[in-house]
């Protein structure tokens, strides 16, 4: 048996030797295309990002220097398709799509940061899996989905408790979107939070300080960076929304007075003109430049953030 023992190690010896440098080379061979593999894969989201602005810019760039710039963006007439005048002005949808959005962050937000830190430093067991599961639930629930309980259920509630005219409106399209933009919040929030190291917990309970207290004054500040991520995940939902927004707001230009006043958005001017304008005409060419002027509020939402973000640790820095 020994010297059976002694002849598989020394087979074994001579394939190793004989097989390493085989595939020392192989691995030489590949490892330059692996690499820019990876770092293709690593550029791949700016790439992606470029190549749509490009092509909606290059959709809108024929209307850009017939546009009267001053009435496009402070004119609340829309009329595309008038036959004494074409007019458009975007005032009205840009108002809507901020109120709307603002609105539902006031809701998601508190609700959202404050289920993520029940779940990270709270919850633990069964419960908290049957949290998890329903929060990931209700991030698969279609957009569309949402439009339907907005309409159908939402709707004559809020015309029953506020009086409302008309349930779908700027309070209903924000409660919708508070729903759907929860889910992002609770998961990056909650990921953001665990992120913190647990000697941060220990030290600071050591010191006396209550649960809350640590929640507030060490994970809230340690996390900062990704809690904010967090809420710009759900400002981007949000944003971007559309056939939500388009059912559940009531679709009307103007300016809103109130909460429970008709509106219309960005996103869902562009969902329902563009299948009925005429390809490469004027209305059509517009409404990409509605396209572009999402990318810009989206591109100055994350600038303001990184902005506070950094304020907030230069100031703690000094």
């Amino acid at each position: 048996m020994p010297n059976d023992n002694r002849e598989k190690a020394s087979a074994r010896q001579i394939g190793a030797g004989w097989l390493g440098p085989r595939l020392d080379r192989l691995w030489d061979a590949i490892e330059r295309p692996v690499e820019w593999l990876v770092r293709l894969c690593g550029y791949s989201a700016i790439l992606f990002v470029l190549a749509i602005f490009v092509f909606v810019f290059l959709e809108a760039a024929p209307v850009l220097p017939k546009l009267d710039w001053y009435e496009f963006f402070t004119s609340i007439q829309w009329r595309p398709t008038s036959q004494v005048r074409v007019q458009y002005g975007i005032l009205a949808l840009v108002v809507g799509t901020l109120s709307v959005t603002g609105l539902a962050m006031a809701l998601a937000v508190p609700l959202g940061l404050g289920a993520a830190v029940y779940l990270s430093e709270f919850c633990s067991g069964r419960l908290k899996e049957v949290l998890k599961v329903v929060i990931e639930l209700l991030a698969a629930v279609p957009s569309v989905v949402w439009g339907f309980i907005g309409y159908m259920v939402v709707g004559p509630v809020l015309m029953e408790t506020t009086s409302a005219e008309i349930g779908v409106n700027l309070l209903n399209g924000g409660i919708l979107l508070a729903l759907m933009s929860v889910p992002i919040i609770v998961s990056v929030g909650e990921d953001a939070l665990k992120a913190v190291p647990d000697a941060y917990r220990e030290a600071a309970l050591a010191l006396g300080a209550s649960r809350w207290e640590m929640v507030h004054r060490v994970l809230f500040p340690a996390a900062r960076n990704g809690l904010l991520a967090a809420v710009l995940l759900g400002v981007g939902r949000a944003i971007g929304e559309t056939m939500a927004v388009l059912m559940a707001t009531g679709h009307a230009i103007r300016i809103p007075q109130s909460l429970v006043d008709p509106i219309r958005t960005l996103t869902a001017t562009i969902a329902a003109e563009l299948g009925e304008a005429v390809e490469r005409g004027e209305h059509y060419r517009v409404l990409f430049v509605i396209g572009l002027v999402l990318f810009g509020v989206t591109f100055a939402v994350n600038l303001l953030a990184d902005l506070v973000v950094k304020g907030i640790g230069g100031e703690q820095g000094n």
